[in-house]
């Protein structure tokens, strides 16, 4: 087949998937993907990926039906085809407003400025690098869009040099499946870990699927069994036959398991699960009944997430029970709406909407997600859904890079002195100034987010009664007054 025919099979089957995952699109939005589709491809014309293919048929439309399978709308997938023009091509934001509609341009934009944030490996700002990611999106779909983003770029690693690898690989586990877990996108956590895990940590990742593959393959049998009979118990109670099927846990959410049982797979139950979804909640737990009266359930090992949902959202219920040939299985129920929710978060929005099965109490280490949460629950439209979805719960905070292009998460107004106790204690208790973007700056100087900051050091510098009026960060203010407490007791 020569290119040409290549190109148009492709397009063709990429407009099929687009039939297939919005059905009741309209034929202006149809219109829509088709300019931005034609736009992107000239835009790209030329240029090819570390594979040696076309850059845009072998990455922007592969996003664009990640995007697509996340349930996203016609708009998202519009900039998803479009996601790198602004950063790869001669096409300005300019050039996209004037194109397309003005909320594709936006979120073009947004993603084109997260590509400029990296992972450096500095553990101890790895949840500002999180909050500044979010920060800048200001809108949510751009961390959905570069989420998808990031699913295919860890599908073509291998084409890569094996020291930036690793580099992306650690870095989409440390920022980017966190990101997917705290949007409650399950299914995005585990893709983006298990594509990232051989790259990130070799040994560990043979280590681990050595054992998983074993257990699988040991199982197999037992958990056919227990499939067909859990069908025709719940179809004899329930009065229908429930969607069921078997879940492997995925390699690195396994491998993180094993570890902390110290790689003893006695004391893990859940590698394989058997998941049932049924039509409402009384069934959900009308089925954990009739399960529990085939086999017996482990002591301790039910657990309610319906009534009490895990902080991301996360609903079921789990119970694990003895299979009765010495194996133990675990078995999740849920309706189909927790189970949309449970796989895909905030993409769900349009059939996931009953504020009453949404009562997570554990305080969430990200305050935006309780904002979204509230989203989630509330009765707006999903057009209107999504154009309140701003992460704007950050407009008090700036974020300060070093150098090394870590981030620094301080509230606005802080100075220089507070970065450079936000970096190390030490930093700050000898710190002489400061350059912003190179210019030397006192140490008073408050800061405006995205800002780079170095600090000046002085061996002869150290705190005193001026430096409180310097900050307003609880971190500098406590250090120096230690500071000051021990000068005075060594007087």
């Amino acid at each position: 087949m020569d290119n040409e025919a290549n190109e148009q099979a492709i397009k063709d089957s990429f407009f099929t998937i687009v039939s297939e995952q919005l059905p009741e699109i309209s034929s202006e939005d149809f219109e829509l993907i088709g300019r931005a589709y034609d736009y992107a491809k000239t835009a790209h014309a030329g240029q090819l990926r570390a594979s040696g293919k076309p850059y845009f048929e072998e990455h922007c439309v592969p996003v664009a039906i990640h995007i697509l399978e996340l349930g996203m709308d016609s708009i998202l997938t519009c900039a998803a085809l479009l996601h790198d023009t602004i950063e790869d091509t001669t096409v300005t934001v300019e050039d996209l407003q004037k194109q397309f509609k003005k909320d594709i341009a936006l979120l073009v934009e947004g993603v084109s400025k997260l590509g400029k944030i990296k992972y450096r490996g500095n553990e101890r700002h790895v949840e500002s690098l999180r909050k500044f990611f979010v920060s800048v999106a200001n809108d949510v779909r751009v961390v959905i869009l570069k989420l998808a983003d990031r699913w295919h770029n860890l599908e073509t690693l291998e084409y890569l040099p094996k020291e930036k690898q690793q580099r992306i690989a650690i870095e989409s586990i440390m920022i980017h499946a966190p990101l997917a877990s705290r949007m409650g996108m399950g299914k995005l956590v585990g893709i983006i870990n298990d594509l990232a895990f051989p790259y990130a940590y070799p040994d560990e990742y043979l280590k681990a699927k050595k054992i998983m593959d074993s257990l699988v393959k040991n199982a197999n049998e037992t958990v056919k069994k227990m499939h067909r009979d859990i069908a025709v118990d719940l179809y004899n109670s329930l009065g229908y036959s429930p969607k069921i099927d078997e879940r492997v846990k995925g390699i690195y959410s396994s491998y993180k398991k094993l570890l902390r049982k110290d790689w003893n797979v006695e004391e893990i139950y859940d590698l394989i699960a058997i998941r049932s979804i049924v039509a409402t909640v009384s069934d959900c737990y009308q089925a954990l009944g009739v399960i529990h009266q085939h086999w017996r359930p482990v002591p301790g090992r039910v657990k309610d997430y319906i009534a009490v949902p895990k902080p991301n959202g996360y609903q079921s219920l789990h119970t694990t029970v003895f299979s009765g040939d010495g194996r133990i299985i675990e078995i999740q129920i849920r309706t189909k709406d927790m189970d949309d929710f449970n796989e895909y978060g905030l993409a769900s929005h349009h059939n996931y909407k009953n504020s009453s099965t949404q009562k997570g109490t554990e305080k969430e280490s990200f305050a935006w997600i309780e904002q979204l949460r509230e989203l989630q629950n509330s009765e707006l439209t999903t057009a209107d859904y999504y154009t309140h979805l701003k992460t704007d719960l950050f407009k008090n905070r700036i974020f300060i890079f070093t150098p090394n292009g870590d981030v620094v998460d301080l509230p606005a107004g802080a100075t220089i002195l507070d970065f450079a106790y936000a970096v190390h204690t030490k930093i700050g208790e000898h710190a002489g100034g400061g350059r912003i973007n190179g210019k030397f700056m006192a140490l008073k100087t408050p800061l405006k987010s995205e800002q780079i900051v170095e600090i000046i050091t002085n061996s002869k510098a150290k705190p005193s009664n001026k430096w409180l009026e310097m900050c307003i960060t609880n971190i500098a203010l406590s250090s120096i007054r230690k500071s000051l407490k021990t000068q005075r007791l060594n007087q």
